[in-house]
């Protein structure tokens, strides 16, 4: 600190006499809770099929009926190719999502959350007692909020020698 006050004394001395001293003093606070938000991420249909000593006429997807529909299987025939003898045989399909009706965000609200494969749902803060006040000293006083909330105070001082 007496380093500070000698750098900052010698500086004062360094200026000519007729050098003019501007100080500038800003303080600010920031309040912010943050929004509920919802992430959805539509899945697409898959099928897979694999086996030995099995014979098929393969099934898979079939194409969605309409832009909002999900694609279907079409199942297969399989058959074993030699009787009696070992085999394995696995057959996996998933559904993806359709999109819903009545889904319309134009508004830029989502009426309701849609029922895709992969969504994240984050709640909004709860503001609680967050508060923050400058009085006229610039003395700041910041109040912790609930959850999902921040407060943020900054005061900033410029000196400028010309």
């Amino acid at each position: 600190m007496k380093k500070a006050a000698l750098l900052f004394g010698m500086l004062l001395m360094a200026a000519p006499a007729n050098a003019d001293l501007i100080t500038k003093h800003s303080t600010s606070v920031q309040l912010t809770v943050d929004a509920a938000a919802s992430q959805a991420t539509r899945l697409g249909s898959s099928y897979s099929v694999s086996g030995s000593n099995v014979s098929a006429t393969l099934g898979g997807l079939t194409a969605p009926v309409s832009a909002t529909a999900a694609a279907t299987m079409n199942s297969g025939t399989y058959t074993q190719t030699t009787a009696g003898s070992a085999f394995s045989f696995t057959e996996t399909f998933n559904q993806g999502d359709a999109i819903p009706t009545g889904t319309s965000v134009s508004s830029g609200v989502a009426a309701s959350l849609p029922a895709f494969g992969s969504v994240t749902t984050t709640s909004g803060g709860v503001a609680g007692a967050l508060a923050g006040t400058i009085d006229s000293a610039g003395t700041m006083s910041l109040t912790a909020g609930g959850a999902g909330t921040s407060a943020t105070g900054q005061f900033v001082s410029e000196i400028t020698i010309r």
